[in-house]
């Protein structure tokens, strides 16, 4: 029996504290596509996304309502584009994110993520394909989420892919120069990525997933704030508890909703991915949870070591309050879409390396950081690299999504709109890294990986 004080408490929570559902994600396999006409292949791929999502949209805005929880976002998420169309007779694979891109304006959802490849290993004929596209796809399609996996912990990091990765991301920039690099707002380079990722724009549903499945991820970072506020001068002990109570309730809110979306859907429920996910709204902020354990400004001395406990109470608490916790779970710390995060970013106390070391301990990697538009392909690359590095020998999840701005220098502000929010310029390292890049091969899988 849920009490009358829990209930006003979850309430006050998504009245006053900016407690979310941040979306619910409907992966959707495209295995059943595959046909070697494209022009087929394209339309299977077409009417299953539309069949699969019609009503998505139409249920998450029913449960907002008759509930009373904002879902801030309704996503689809496909198998990888480079699996289903590498057998297509074609060279072009811009067409199919065109499709997906159509699919997902006539299901009225925010985003759709898939137009993907995984070459942690090596790069099969879908795989050259879909990253030949990726910078016209992304620069002609709206809604469009595209993810590249260079490495895991099993294989280690494919460092030709890392280097085309940096080049991609400089000519998807290029393209969408007018737009100040939105383009690469919606690309992510993964290591280690996960197959039942609710959030964009690394998601895609994996090969391993059911036919069609219902993800939720939950957001709640002003929750903790508040929460914590009433811990000022405490122990870390009971910080950590205090934060562990309450991602229980954020979580358990969530799995409300995807059972209750599963249901009405017809579809499985697959997991709550319990991420706590910051917007740039004030009192929306991870940065403002670290500031409030003692930090002056996130990104000074601490900040690690506070983002550690922050991640690991998270998901102590949150893994009780569902069977099936999965996704990124943890905090994302992306510049761009937290208000405290640009803040200190555009103070000078956080910065790209300390951002780097943060990585470590948090849920995915160094996301929505905008650099000066003359940045090298292979200066990127090799950020892309240490991240990798970092995910591969931690077997944890690390994504890079970087954007460098044409004619943005250091200093400089950019606005994405909406909830990628705005990116102060960041500088970057001047010392070349290109004769590292030019390298290639794989740098190995290391020790850990051999756990037969």
């Amino acid at each position: 029996m849920v009490s009358t004080k829990r209930i006003f408490q979850t309430i006050e929570m998504i009245d006053k504290q900016h407690l979310d559902i941040r979306t619910i994600t409907m992966g959707i396999s495209l295995l059943d596509c595959v046909s070697e006409d494209a022009n087929r292949c394209r339309a299977r791929i077409y009417d299953k996304i539309c069949r699969r999502a019609e009503h998505l949209v139409q249920v998450g805005e029913d449960i907002e309502s008759e509930f009373g929880i904002p879902i801030v976002n309704k996503r689809i998420s496909v198998t990888p584009v480079a699996l289903v169309a590498g057998g297509c007779d074609t060279e072009d694979l811009a067409p199919f994110a065109r499709t997906l891109d159509e699919a997902a304006k006539n299901c009225g959802v925010n985003f759709i993520g898939g137009f993907s490849a995984l070459v942690q290993k090596g790069f099969a004929r879908g795989d050259e394909l879909l990253l030949r596209a990726i910078p016209q796809a992304l620069a002609e399609t709206e809604f469009v989420c595209s993810s590249v996996n260079v490495g895991s912990t099993r294989a280690g990091i494919n460092m030709d892919a890392v280097a085309r990765m940096g080049r991609i991301i400089k000519e998807t920039a290029h393209r969408t120069a007018d737009r100040d690099g939105l383009g690469c707002a919606k690309l992510v380079v993964f290591c280690n990525a996960v197959e039942d990722n609710p959030f964009m724009a690394g998601a895609f549903h994996g090969v391993g997933e059911a036919d069609s499945v219902i993800n939720v991820g939950v957001s709640g970072p002003g929750v903790v704030y508040h929460a914590l506020q009433k811990c000022k001068g405490a122990p870390f002990d009971e910080v950590a508890e205090t934060i562990k109570k309450t991602a229980f309730q954020i979580t358990r809110m969530g799995q409300m909703v995807a059972g209750e979306a599963s249901r009405r859907l017809g579809t499985p429920f697959g997991i709550v991915d319990l991420s706590l996910a910051p917007t740039p709204a004030r009192g929306d902020s991870v940065a403002r949870i670290l500031e409030e354990m003692g930090l002056e400004v996130c990104g000074t001395h601490g900040t690690t070591a506070a983002l550690a406990l922050l991640n690991d109470a998270v998901k102590k608490g949150g893994v009780m309050a569902s069977g099936h916790v999965g996704g990124l779970s943890g905090a994302f710390i992306p510049v761009s879409e937290d208000e405290g995060m640009i803040a200190a970013a555009q103070s000078g106390v956080l910065e790209l390396s300390k951002l780097e070391a943060m990585t470590c301990v948090c849920s995915v990697g160094l996301d929505m950081i905008a650099v000066p538009g003359d940045t090298p392909a292979e200066t990127i690359s090799a950020i892309i690299a240490d991240e990798a590095a970092i995910g591969m020998v931690n077997s944890k999840t690390t994504a890079v999504r970087v954007i460098p701005v044409e004619g943005k220098t250091v200093g400089d502000v950019v606005e994405m709109g909406g909830l990628l929010g705005s990116a102060p310029v960041m500088p970057v390292h001047g010392t070349s890294s290109a004769a590292f890049v030019a390298r290639g091969g794989r740098i190995p899988a290391p020790l850990q990986s051999l756990k037969n």
